[in-house]
């Protein structure tokens, strides 16, 4: 349910952006109320405060925001608020920035390996998977985990790619135990 109702909001925020030519600040905006949000986990109590009324969050949204964001994106807030879908704030949030990128064709990546990158293997995975794939820039979030003991693991959005020494130690280990004497 949570999942429908924040592609719901952000479709609609998307769709708005797109119309009015002004999906770019809409993205500024959305980034921006997502820190604050962070920066300020009182806020969202207060406004998921179940002995709170409606209308007064709803004056709450105007005086916070009111001059400091656009009327469109003002209003957005004040609507998740009428429609008591506040504490869905979040992953609305997170699902327009997402659907954004992928308009924009920005990927985001996951990159799992058993050692530190350098510098000049950043630059050459990041090159890699933006000829592999139909993206113009791409956010890399990488990690480390021991475990792997050679090669990485990436992931973009469903896709995984393992080509890990661990993922392949795994599979021989299937294989042998299948195999019947």
């Amino acid at each position: 349910m949570a999942k429908l109702v924040s592609a719901t909001y952000a479709d609609a925020l998307f769709e708005t952006g797109i119309e009015d030519g002004t999906l770019d600040s809409l993205y500024d905006e959305a980034h921006a109320v997502q820190q604050i949000l962070k920066d300020n986990p009182d806020f969202s109590r207060l406004m998921n405060h179940p002995k709170i009324l409606r209308e007064d969050k709803e004056q709450i949204v105007e005086s916070v925001f009111k001059g400091r964001l656009s009327d469109e994106f003002t209003g957005f807030l004040k609507l998740i608020v009428t429609n008591r879908r506040y504490s869905e704030i979040d992953s609305i949030l997170e699902y327009f920035i997402l659907k954004v990128k992928e308009h924009k064709k920005i990927g985001i990546a996951y990159v799992t390996t058993p050692l530190k990158l350098s510098d000049s293997q950043k630059e050459a995975v990041k090159s890699r998977l933006l000829d592999t794939t139909g993206y113009v820039s791409m956010e890399i979030n990488y990690d480390i985990d021991e475990s792997l003991i050679g090669g990485m693991v990436i992931r973009i959005g469903d896709r995984v790619v393992d080509s890990s020494i661990k993922n392949k130690l795994e599979g021989l280990k299937r294989e042998l135990v299948s195999i019947q004497l």
